[in-house]
């Protein structure tokens, strides 16, 4: 069942500041609001339910992006056509992160930018994350390319960061020769 969600626009300045680190065990309220943010994430990709509900695909959502100044994070890849993985991690940390720069190539979106923001932003093609699960357990993910620019784009939003404070005003686009586009 799906329940809609109130993503804040970036014009609101909580999503600006840091969010704070969770103590365990989380509340119930808190495991019921990742469920909703996992169905919402998921049913925003597939094309069917996105129209249905009036979604825009998207494949991550930080908690800061409700209101919410907790380090906690969804991520819903999908990883085949209609196979998805999810990630929800709390109090996120990259421990490792490779030399490798990368980028989206059409440039990155946000389900609290409801606008066309030009721009390459480098990312790390492959960081490794740990932090916590819903029952307090320690977790390691170890993410590449299109997932760890979703990984890094969440933890971002946790630090009051937006994905447009990292395109370069000076240089926007990179050539395929000069850095890898996904």
């Amino acid at each position: 069942m799906y329940k809609e969600l109130n993503i804040l626009k970036d014009s609101n300045k909580i999503l600006r500041k840091k969010s704070k680190e969770v103590e365990f065990p989380i509340s119930n309220e808190d495991k019921d609001l990742i469920k909703d943010i996992i169905n919402h994430l998921t049913f925003s990709q597939i094309p069917e339910l996105s129209e249905k509900y009036n979604l825009r695909p998207g494949m991550g959502l930080a908690f800061v992006q409700l209101g919410m100044l907790k380090r906690i994070i969804v991520i819903v890849h999908e990883y085949e056509v209609a196979k998805f993985k999810e990630y929800v991690v709390i109090n996120p940390k990259v421990v490792s992160e490779s030399k490798e720069l990368m980028a989206a190539a059409l440039g990155e979106g946000c389900l609290s930018v409801d606008r066309e923001i030009e721009g390459h932003v480098l990312r790390n093609a492959r960081i490794t994350i740990e932090g916590f699960d819903m029952d307090g357990n320690p977790i390691k993910i170890r993410a590449r390319e299109e997932l760890a620019i979703a990984f890094q784009h969440e933890i971002d939003h946790l630090n009051g960061i937006m994905f447009y404070d990292r395109i370069d005003p000076k240089r926007k686009f990179y050539a395929d020769d000069e850095i890898r586009l996904l």
